[in-house]
């Protein structure tokens, strides 16, 4: 997995509505909260993102921006974010290649593992963390990602 000081690598995927959208587009408006997660309308997975939901006022407060990263088609994405009203995009990567360059492909090529990052506007890693089954971690570093927000450039 990518680390704390790493450039983030650019990309350009799907979002949930068939559009590109790039790394450079979702750090336009300020710093970039990306997370990884396996599935869509998994149990882990709802959780992740409803928890990400319920904070996403306070992320965009102080300037952050979120966007999810799945192997999951654009429309298996739409009617997630739908079902959860989900208020930030989610992206498509079928064939896994953004979820390689940030390091968080499963066990033998098998699932992804849920990581989530911090990313500067200048696409400098500023804090990640990796707890697969561990959704509480996540939910932590959200609410660090924030206090964080404050401090970055």
């Amino acid at each position: 997995m990518l680390s704390a000081g790493e450039r983030a690598p650019e990309f350009t995927l799907p979002d949930q509505d068939g559009r590109e959208v790039s790394l450079t587009a979702l750090l336009r408006g300020g710093a970039l909260i990306l997370y990884f997660y396996p599935a869509d309308f998994t149990p882990g997975c709802t959780r992740e993102a409803c928890a990400i939901r319920d904070l996403h006022g306070e992320i965009q407060h102080v300037g952050l921006t979120v966007a999810g990263v799945s192997p999951q088609d654009p429309d298996s994405h739409r009617r997630f974010r739908e079902k959860y009203q989900l208020p930030y995009a989610l992206l498509s990567d079928v064939d896994k290649s953004v979820i390689r360059m940030y390091d968080v492909n499963g066990p033998l090529g098998f699932g992804v593992r849920r990581a989530t990052f911090l990313i500067d506007q200048a696409r400098y890693i500023r804090d990640a963390v990796l707890a697969d089954f561990r959704i509480a971690a996540h939910d932590a570093f959200i609410s660090k990602a924030i206090a964080l927000a404050a401090t970055l450039p």
